[in-house]
């Protein structure tokens, strides 16, 4: 496609509208991926052209992050060099322009004004990643059919003594659920008073509560990462910036990234998918006062020793912790989840929940998977699953031939890998009986990504083996 649709052109004006006094003395450099095919590239060029046409802008100019002509500073130069004081770097796609180089082209130059857009959201057109979108839609119609890469619950739950014990709490379901028990449970499992405790239907609710019942102005989410937070936040009406960690930085988060303003900040710990585990002075770096720091932490209790943890911590200005009892221990279908936070922020998210939010079964769950029980297990698990995880990361690192890239070190119950041409890789795995997590529904990510969830050694083997299997066909 030479000429890109309306609406992404629309989409690409807002994205890049980043100074409140209007836009006609502002230049938009438009950043692309790049491609050693000048047909790929075309297609930038032409967007420049048409959002030039369109008057809004006093100019705009293309640059691509590698593979072509000219590059982002070239291209900064060049809207200097035209005049420009006022210039917005603005993604085409889902693709990171080097932030530190803007800045640093930004300091050179104080005479002009830069700022960063941010990808271009369009529902169904090009541009937009779907936020909706999540593993269980790989395996929803067909499931029984496929062997299930792509949801992140770890197989063989819940343990038959977790079966019993919710089992049990079917008797008093007469009864109005009483959640104290399990809060007071929660809360000793960290060692933090109750009233820094809120039990939820899983994170998902908790990331609604935030978005609905902190009166933020300027939130700020560390992608790629879990896209439910700025679902929820756009659903409340937030206008989100996205911080887009690097690649070339192996995904890491550089807490410099964040702007200053930003007085909610969300990020991941281990972050799905990229499957990275940021130090957790990294993160507390982004700790200010009148900032929330929201630390979704669903998937620590799969890291040997939670290792990075930050639940529990009181000494963190602004601290919001989101802890998941569903992917350990099985109970997607139950919702249990938990906050950790200011007494003063628990108390304005449990006014925005409605009563009884979490089911007195859930509440039973979330009791016995925090007892001394429970923790010894999720830590064994946790040893098993990165055991398992260095054999299907050796077993995919042998396919480099074909052009299969792991992202890493990795520490969560999932891999995320790059697979040449992954969209037709991802169909032609169905074919043969394997579901994967597309990538390209993460902000931050392109089309060549799927993640992969860490399963036995024997499932991984067999994957990889048809995985080898399909790529050699495409030769």
């Amino acid at each position: 496609m030479l000429t890109p649709p309306p609406a992404l052109l629309a989409a690409l004006a807002r994205s890049a509208d980043r100074f409140p006094s209007g836009r006609d003395d502002v230049s938009v450099l438009l950043v692309g991926r790049g491609s050693a095919d000048p047909v790929v590239n075309a297609e930038l060029v032409a967007a420049a052209r048409l959002l030039w046409e369109d008057g809004a802008f006093a100019g705009v100019e293309p640059a691509f992050v590698s593979g072509a002509s000219p590059d982002v500073a070239s291209g900064l130069d060049r809207c200097a060099a035209l005049g420009a004081r006022r210039i917005v770097v603005q993604p085409y796609e889902a693709v990171a322009p080097d932030e530190v180089q803007v800045r640093e082209w930004a300091a050179a130059h104080p005479g002009v004004e830069v700022r960063l857009g941010a990808p271009p959201e369009v529902d169904g057109e090009k541009g937009g990643p779907d936020l909706r979108h999540h593993g269980d839609a790989e395996v929803r119609d067909d499931g029984e059919k496929l062997i299930d890469l792509a949801v992140n619950v770890r197989t063989g739950t819940p343990p038959t003594w977790l079966r019993e014990h919710i089992a049990a709490s079917l008797e008093g379901l007469a009864a109005y659920p009483d959640g104290r028990a399990a809060r007071a449970a929660v809360a000793a499992r960290h060692g933090v008073p109750v009233e820094r405790v809120l039990l939820t239907a899983g994170a998902a609710e908790a990331f609604v509560l935030l978005a609905r019942a902190l009166g933020v102005r300027r939130p700020v989410v560390v992608h790629p990462q879990f896209t439910e937070p700025e679902a929820a936040l756009a659903d409340a009406g937030h206008v989100v910036e996205r911080v887009l960690l690097r690649e070339s930085d192996g995904f890491r988060l550089d807490a410099s990234l964040v702007p200053e303003g930003a007085d909610l900040v969300v990020v991941g710990n281990p972050t799905n998918p990229t499957s990275v585990l940021h130090p957790a002075e990294e993160i507390v770096r982004l700790a200010r006062p009148g900032r929330v720091l929201v630390v979704d932490e669903a998937f620590m209790d799969a890291v040997p020793g939670e290792r990075e943890a930050l639940a529990g911590r009181t000494d963190v200005p602004g601290l919001v912790v989101l802890r998941s009892l569903t992917k350990t221990w099985g109970l997607a279908g139950l919702r249990i989840g938990y906050v950790l936070a200011e007494p003063g922020v628990i108390t304005a998210l449990q006014r925005a929940q409605p009563l009884w939010p979490v089911s007195s079964p859930a509440l039973v769950a979330a009791q016995a998977c925090v007892s001394a029980r429970g923790v010894a297990e999720a830590e064994a698990a946790a040893r098993g699953v990165a055991a398992d995880r260095a054999y299907l990361v050796g077993l995919l690192e042998g396919l480099a031939e074909f052009g299969v890239e792991v992202a890493g070190p990795a520490h969560g119950p999932f891999v995320l890998v790059r697979v040449p041409s992954a969209g037709v890789v991802r169909e032609v795995l169905r074919g043969v009986g394997f579901a994967v997590r597309r990538g390209d529904t993460f902000p931050g990510l392109g089309r060549d990504w799927v993640r992969v969830a860490v399963r036995g050694r024997g499932t991984s083997a067999e994957f990889v083996a048809g995985l080898k299997r399909v790529l050699g066909s495409f030769g």
